[in-house]
């Protein structure tokens, strides 16, 4: 069979639920990870031609994204911030917004990283707290672009938890001299327990913050094969996650530490207000690359 002719195939499949374009953005995904041709392929060689083999599987994948499946956990991979991760049910599909979070956390990292350099050996690394880590995109992405910082990713899901640790980026450390970050396992919503020890420069966090009530809003391929306990929270206390975020910020960093959390755009102010009340100074509404609210920067006051 055709390249070509799988193609037109899966994008017609595809059409119930995309756009022509974004079918055939998927299409090209699936055969590039399928079979191991490039976006261009069927068009610089419109003859080449895919095995039986091949076509039986493009199919059977092709079945999964008809139902709405999600192109990333068809094929195990997504990419962010330059880097392929893995991904399945138990994550959350890493988003490009979440990109320009990780591009602040590393600016901030690499400042203070060099601030330290002039104390040569005897500097302490920079430390970074990633809250709900999910696959560990955030704290994989930030530890690989700034060498020899520590980081550690926390989470209350083991599957997530799993994910995070197994991701593979062996040779990519070894090449950077950078360190793999930790994960562990512990839920933020629980005050009483103290589940990591000393102090991090820098926290950042992409928690849930979907209200129930947005639910008609999202997409089948979302609702349907995301992970819940990543995405939603109840109406009638959304902040609950960025209420913890500030409460182990206040105990973790130290003065003039830095946050940054991912927030919901409907609900900027009042997460801003949350931020300031709970102490913090330069406490900043940061929107996306579609003018939403998207982000709250902020700081611990320096030491009086």
């Amino acid at each position: 069979m055709l390249l070509t002719e799988m193609l037109k195939e899966g994008i017609s499949s595809l059409e119930r639920l995309y756009t022509t374009a974004e079918s055939r953005s998927i299409m090209l995904m699936l055969c590039e990870a399928k079979t191991g041709t490039k976006s261009y392929t069927h068009i610089v060689e419109p003859e080449y031609e895919i095995s039986d083999a091949q076509v039986s599987i493009l199919r059977e994948n092709l079945e999964r994204l008809s139902k709405g499946e999600p192109i990333q956990y068809v094929i195990g991979k997504a990419e962010f911030c330059g880097f392929e991760f893995n991904v399945g049910p138990d994550v959350l599909i890493p988003r490009p917004e979440t990109e320009l979070m990780c591009r602040e956390a590393v600016s901030v990292c690499s400042r203070l990283q060099r601030m330290r350099g002039a104390y040569g050996r005897k500097a302490s690394p920079v430390r970074v707290l990633d809250l709900c880590t999910g696959s560990g995109c955030i704290a994989w992405t930030v530890a690989l672009s700034v060498p020899g910082i520590s980081v550690t990713g926390v989470d209350i899901s083991e599957g997530a938890l799993k994910v995070a640790s197994g991701q593979k980026f062996t040779s990519v450390l070894k090449e950077r001299g950078a360190i793999a970050p930790t994960f562990i396992k512990a839920d933020i919503l629980d005050f009483d327990t103290m589940f990591t020890e000393g102090k991090f420069d820098v926290i950042v966090s992409n928690p849930p913050y979907i209200m129930e009530s947005e639910k008609p809003l999202l997409r089948s391929n979302v609702l349907l094969y995301e992970p819940a306990l990543a995405l939603f929270v109840p109406d009638e206390d959304p902040l609950v996650f960025h209420r913890a975020i500030a409460h182990w910020s206040h105990i973790l960093l130290p003065p003039e530490g830095k946050g940054l959390t991912e927030i919901n755009e409907v609900l900027g102010k009042e997460t801003a207000a949350l931020f300031k009340e709970a102490g913090f100074t330069g406490v900043d509404t940061v929107k996306d690359f579609y003018d939403r609210n998207r982000f709250i920067f902020y700081s611990k006051p320096k030491a009086q």
